[in-house]
């Protein structure tokens, strides 16, 4: 690990990737089947944990991941609002 990396990064990277899924996939779910407000602090929370999980990985990742990851979070913060609405 390089004396610039943050420890929770090189966490994140040994973390098992179908627990990673798993675990995001149940929080999504939650979030939007919770009723008004509390869905939509879920979805947005988890919407900024993308967000800086974005911003940090933006220089190694390829167009086409940075387009879905885009698309993706689009869809989750369209989501919360829709809850707040």
């Amino acid at each position: 690990m390089q004396r610039t990396q943050h420890p929770l990064l090189g966490r994140l990277a040994r973390a098992n990737p179908t627990t990673v899924f798993l675990a995001t996939l149940v929080l999504v779910l939650v979030g939007l089947f919770a009723p008004g407000v509390v869905g939509a602090a879920l979805l947005l929370a988890l919407a900024a944990a993308g967000v800086a999980l974005l911003l940090t990985t933006w220089p190694v990742q390829a167009p086409a991941g940075r387009a879905i990851r885009l698309v993706m979070l689009t869809l989750l913060l369209t989501a919360a609002l829709a809850k707040l609405l």
